[in-house]
C-alpha cells in the first residue's frame, strides 16, 4: 500500500523556510529574555538610564522624537543621555528634535554627549539640553543655514530645451533650476535664510544662557573643535560618553546598579536584520522639493 507523503515531503522548500522562521523567532525570544535579565532591559525595579542616539544627516525627526517620548513616559528611566553624531541636516527636523530634547529636560535630567561631530543641526539639537559634553577633538559649531540651488539653464540651452512656466506670482518659481535667479528672488531667498539663522541664534542664546550678540559673532558658519567650543561657552565640559554618563547618574541620583536602554533602532530590512549587514539608504526619487534649507 502506497504511503501518502507528508507535508515536508510534498513541500520541502516551504517546510524548510518554516523551520528557519521558527528557529529565528525562538532565537530572538531567547535573546530578548537574556537581554532583559542580564541588565539591558533591567531586572524588576532596577533603575534605567535612557540613551538617545542622534545619528547622521537629520532628515526625519520622527524616530528620534518618538523614542524621546517613550523614555519620558517611563517612570523607571531616571535620566537621559543624548549621544550626537551628526553633521546637521534639514532645518525643520533639527528643530523638532531640539524641541523634544528641551521638553524632556523639563521632566528628567538630560546630558548631551558629542561624538566625532555635532555640528550645525547637530549642535542645534544639543542646546536643548542643560549640560553638554564634547570630546576635545569633536567638530561642532558650524552655526549657519544654507540653501543650495541649481541652475541648469546653460545645459538646457545646449540641448535645445526651453522651459515655459505659468505662475501665480513673480516669486512662485524663485527656485527654478531652469533659469538664473533675479535680484528680487535672491533678496527673497536671503531673507528666508537670515530668518532661519536668527532662529538658530536665538535657540543657542536661550539654551546656553548667552548674550545674543555674543552668539551672533560666533555664528558665522565656522566649525570649532570641542576644546575651542568649551572656551567659547558653547559646551560645558570636555569628556567622553562615559564621563557624561557619570555626571548624568549623579544628577539623576542613580548608583552603579542600573540598566541602559538605547534607541531608536536603526531601520533595517529583513535580510539586513538577519544577516547584520550595513543598511543601504535609497535615494529619494520623488523630486519634491528640489531644494532644501539646511543647518550645515
Amino acid at each position: 500500500m502506497n504511503k501518502t507523503p507528508n507535508f515536508s515531503q510534498r513541500h520541502p522548500f516551504l517546510f524548510g523556510f518554516m523551520l528557519i522562521a521558527a528557529a529565528v523567532a525562538l532565537f530572538m525570544g531567547a535573546m530578548a529574555a537574556f537581554s532583559y535579565w542580564s541588565g539591558q532591559g533591567g531586572g524588576w525595579g532596577q533603575p534605567q538610564i535612557g540613551v538617545v542616539h542622534v545619528r547622521g544627516v537629520l532628515t526625519n525627526a520622527r524616530p528620534v522624537t518618538h523614542w524621546i517620548e517613550t523614555l519620558r513616559q517611563k517612570n523607571r528611566v531616571k535620566g537621559v543621555l543624548v549621544r550626537i553624531n551628526s553633521p546637521g541636516g534639514v532645518v525643520a527636523p533639527s528643530q523638532e528634535v531640539y524641541s523634544a530634547v528641551s521638553s524632556l529636560a523639563e521632566d528628567k535630567p538630560v546630558v548631551v554627549s558629542m561624538g566625532s561631530v555635532a555640528a550645525s543641526g547637530g549642535y542645534y539639537v544639543a542646546v536643548g539640553a542643560p549640560t553638554i559634553f564634547a570630546n576635545p577633538g569633536t567638530i561642532t559649531g558650524s552655526i549657519g543655514v544654507k540653501a543650495q540651488l541649481k541652475n541648469f539653464k546653460g545645459l538646457l540651452d545646449k540641448l535645445g530645451i526651453e522651459d515655459e512656466t505659468v505662475v501665480s506670482g513673480p516669486l512662485k518659481d524663485a527656485t527654478s533650476a531652469a533659469k538664473p535667479m533675479t535680484e528680487a528672488e535672491r533678496k527673497y531667498m536671503q531673507g528666508m535664510v537670515d530668518d532661519m539663522h536668527a532662529q538658530f541664534v536665538q535657540a543657542i542664546a536661550k539654551g546656553r544662557d548667552m548674550d545674543l550678540e555674543v552668539v551672533r559673532r560666533l555664528a558665522d558658519g565656522r566649525a570649532y573643535t570641542g576644546r575651542q567650543a568649551k572656551d567659547l561657552g558653547l559646551v560645558d565640559a570636555l569628556g567622553s560618553m562615559q564621563d557624561a554618563l557619570d555626571v548624568l547618574r549623579h544628577k539623576a541620583q542613580v548608583g552603579t546598579d542600573y540598566a541602559l536602554v538605547e534607541g531608536p533602532e536603526r531601520e533595517r530590512s529583513l535580510w539586513q536584520w538577519l544577516l547584520s549587514t550595513v543598511s543601504i539608504q535609497w535615494p529619494d526619487m520623488t523630486g519634491e522639493p528640489h531644494w532644501e534649507f539646511r543647518y550645515e
